[in-house]
């Protein structure tokens, strides 16, 4: 019976644990790391208990006091976890009260695991969020300072992965500046909805205590409160959303990863990666594999597994709480462990990465990049779209035949397909003559990819990074 007993919930079993389900049910391995938020929740619970007579003034001090000694010797590696005592949230508390006695255990006055594990969660993955946050404003950072150097530089744009049209180099750095900036912003709509308190609404339907659940919220800095308690007891949409923008993440990083590698092989040979970001083979000694780009690919893997994990945990779950919602944790630390760690090397391997330049204006003029061009110049000489395209689809025909691009087919030659055509299609024939003739908003023009990289340098100036 004292075995029974020693379990927070044990006043009604006659019958010990079996050290199997002990095992089967613990969860401390995983959620140990939500101590700080654990200690931190109860640590503004109590003084809300304080301040509305629940517990006097001397024993919140004993239990802060208490938490802080606790926080102290888990942050040191002295602090022992251990299986019986199923999740940190028990092992914080048994501690307190093996400190307190009774002054201990009126901490969980007014409150249930259900709501404690909810806000324990909600407060890291506020906290994660603003970590993912940095780390992607980094790796716009990134971008952003190679657009100067490579102002210049002129790259094969891609549909279908064919060579399509030219564009500059920091068009195409600033077009995962965007992506990543909606990434930002899916974060900052997730955060708004995981900032709301769900500790006081107890086990599922809250509590007869006189509790102020708003001033809990505002010691924890959470915008709302929650207000229906069995939807606050139930739920875990806010960190399958959370999961799904890391997803997400991982999808934009993966599509940068996969051009990246196919940029660096010997038939592109469009970018040479940092050493540093690379590794060998055992058995070839040429190799310098781009390893890092592929894990990143791969790991995108296990964010989308991760959603779908937790897609399938919550589908079928009735109201209110229910264990299974234990298995969301390890789902959650994963994906923002793994994006975390694509983020860390994403950043300095934009950086340190170095264009071919040499190889690729070699190539320029392979594609036909410039084909789009002259057709809108046929446009602007009114000739109808569809005539202009089939226009240009002959030339580039005759071109491809006698094996020369487009600005090497004679006048004449351009004037037996359209006899309107006069000498000063010259002007707008090749890669850098076609860059220079875009004009629209947005576009890969010269004067318009000066003004995006004036606002992105302006914009993260202003804006917080991780090291900030």
């Amino acid at each position: 019976m004292g075995i029974v007993a020693s379990k927070p919930w044990g006043g009604v079993f006659a019958e010990a644990t079996d050290r199997r389900v002990e095992k089967f049910t613990e969860s401390v391995s995983f959620d140990r790391r939500l101590y700080a938020q654990d200690i931190r929740g109860s640590i503004a619970h109590v003084e809300m208990l304080a301040k509305v007579g629940l517990v006097s003034a001397e024993e919140c001090q004993q239990i802060i006091a208490g938490l802080e000694a606790i926080r102290g010797e888990i942050e040191q590696g002295t602090f022992a976890f251990r299986i019986e005592l199923e999740d940190v949230h028990m092992h914080i508390e048994k501690a307190l009260i093996d400190r307190l006695g009774d002054v201990g255990r009126k901490l969980h006055t007014g409150r249930s695991r259900n709501d404690q594990v909810s806000t324990d969660l909600r407060l890291w993955v506020r906290e994660a969020i603003d970590t993912v946050n940095g780390r992607l404003v980094d790796l716009q950072a990134a971008f952003v300072s190679r657009c100067a150097a490579d102002r210049d530089c002129i790259l094969p744009g891609y549909t279908h992965t064919q060579r399509a049209q030219p564009v500059l180099a920091p068009h195409y750095w600033l077009a995962y500046c965007e992506k990543f900036e909606r990434d930002r912003q899916r974060l900052a709509d997730c955060r708004r909805r995981v900032n709301t308190l769900t500790l006081g609404t107890a086990a599922l339907a809250g509590t007869t205590l006189p509790i102020d659940r708003h001033d809990v919220a505002r010691r924890l800095g959470f915008e709302a409160v929650a207000g229906n308690s069995l939807d606050a007891s139930s739920d875990r949409d806010f960190a399958l959303e959370f999961a799904f923008v890391l997803s997400l993440v991982g999808e934009h990083l993966s599509t940068w990863a996969e051009e990246w590698i196919l940029w660096s092989t010997s038939e592109f040979r469009f970018l040479k990666l940092p050493q540093a970001f690379c590794t060998g083979s055992s058995i070839m000694p040429q190799k310098i594999n781009p390893d890092v780009l592929e894990l990143v690919r791969g790991k995108t893997a296990r964010l989308v597994g991760n959603v779908t994990r937790l897609q399938v945990l919550l589908k079928g779950l009735p109201l209110a709480y229910n264990r299974d919602l234990q298995e969301d944790k390890e789902a959650i630390f994963d994906s923002y462990d793994t994006v975390v760690a694509c983020l860390e090397v994403a950043a300095p391997l934009v950086a340190g990465a170095t264009l071919n330049r040499d190889a690729i204006a070699a190539g320029l003029d392979r594609g036909y990049l410039d084909a789009t061009t002259l057709m809108e110049w046929l446009i602007k000489r009114n000739v109808p779209q569809r005539t202009a395209h089939e226009i240009v689809g002959r030339l580039v025909r005759k071109a491809t035949e006698r094996e020369v691009p487009l600005a090497g087919l004679a006048l004449n030659e351009f004037q037996e397909i359209h006899a309107a055509i006069d000498p000063s299609i010259y002007e707008i024939l090749g890669a850098e003559r076609a860059i220079a003739a875009f004009q629209s908003y947005g576009s890969t023009a010269p004067q318009e990819v000066d003004r995006q990289i004036a606002l992105w340098t302006e914009r993260l100036q202003s804006t917080p990074t991780s090291a900030s």
